[in-house]
């Protein structure tokens, strides 16, 4: 049977773990008549909680266990015996990821950075035992609260790649060899649409040790934002982009480079009209082929925007050192140990509260 390698929206059942019960025992031991009430609180039920991982870049986790049962806490016992908690359910998703509880529409958060934890539905909190409601006109309570449920609902998982910059373009236009030349990445690329299936993202390094993220999506045709091809289900992969970036194939006969652009814009704008305001680079792809300067002639007269002229199969790669100082100089991505970079990392809060003599004296440094 063929498995599914990629998943970016998937649908499971969350249910937080119910409370313990409170206990209603009584002490009952020699030599201690009328001991009194004694039962202790129930455990607190176990929270359902998303993190973001770069370890993971697909939900196929959720897709492939879609009951996600956070662990019931444990009922309170004699002694003033505490139940234990429930252990919380920790789902770990791609960067990116955002969640939506179906039963109310509600977008209860993202998790963007890694290790960034989102609880999306509470454990039910303990109950009571008899111990609480001992007093002068009633000591000997039979009282005691059950435990409360924990959250429940069915959520909706979607993945929005991170990316600094998506690549936008028709199918065979050269996207994935693009970010193949650019980065460490190594999409699929065949002689024939759509090869690329779902987004894959390369990251571009610097001299300096400056990074940034491109993500290559699988083409888009026309009629893409009304579910036409694979576009609808992918573009919004690129909406958390910083820019675009349009790759154009200047030999293509079907498709002109003028109305390919023109498709391309309308389909991004059609989808998110924000997203299409964004900055934005065109590239003028396989421009060794042999009708190719002809038409980046005609694109620049009718559209009046100069794409940067890129060849991958020539030696050197012609355009492909212009394109990645392009996407540095429009996304500015910092050095790594530059002033920038290190205040980002300062901006942690400080605790500048005074150290008690107590703490002072019990520093490592000062022991022997």
């Amino acid at each position: 049977m063929k498995t599914r390698t990629f998943v970016d929206s998937a649908i499971a059942e969350v249910r937080a773990g119910r409370g313990g019960d409170g206990s209603g025992s009584f002490r009952r031991e020699s030599h201690v008549p009328e001991g009194g009430p004694d039962g202790g609180d129930g455990g607190r039920g176990g929270n359902v909680v998303v993190r973001a991982s770069t370890h993971a870049d697909s939900l196929l986790r959720v897709f492939y266990e879609p009951r996600l049962f956070a662990e019931n806490g444990v009922n309170g016992t004699g002694q003033k015996m505490h139940g234990r908690n429930g252990e919380d359910l920790i789902v770990d998703v791609p960067c990116g990821t955002e969640v939506y509880n179906m039963d109310t529409e509600e977008r209860l958060g993202e998790v963007l950075e890694h290790g960034a934890t989102l609880i999306i539905a509470k454990g039910g909190r303990g109950g009571w035992g008899n111990v609480h409601f001992k007093s002068s006109v009633n000591q000997a309570p039979e009282k005691f609260i059950p435990g409360d449920e924990g959250e429940a609902f069915t959520a909706r998982f979607e993945l929005k790649t991170i990316a600094d910059a998506g690549l936008v373009g028709f199918p065979n236009a050269g996207k994935s060899s693009l970010l193949a030349a650019i980065s460490a990445a190594r999409p699929k690329i065949a002689n024939y649409p759509f090869t690329t299936l779902h987004p894959i993202v390369g990251t571009v390094v610097y001299e300096d040790y400056a990074t940034l993220r491109v993500a290559d999506i699988p083409g888009i045709i026309e009629g893409a934002a009304d579910g036409v091809g694979l576009g609808l289900t992918f573009l919004r992969h690129i909406s958390r982009s910083r820019m675009l970036v349009y790759v154009l194939d200047m030999a293509d006969t079907e498709n002109l480079p003028e109305h390919a652009y023109r498709v391309l814009k309308a389909e991004v704008e059609s989808y998110d009209p924000a997203l299409a305001g964004r900055p934005a680079l065109v590239i003028a792809n396989k421009m060794d082929e042999p009708t190719a300067q002809e038409h980046y002639d005609t694109f620049v007269a009718e559209t009046g925007i100069t794409p940067l002229c890129l060849s991958l199969k020539d030696d050197g790669m012609p355009g492909l050192e212009a394109v990645r100082q392009a996407l540095r100089e429009v996304l500015n991505p910092q050095a790594k140990g530059s002033s920038a970079s290190l205040e980002k990392s300062m901006k942690q809060p400080v605790d500048h509260t005074e150290v008690s003599a107590e703490r002072f004296r019990m520093a490592t440094f000062l022991k022997p």
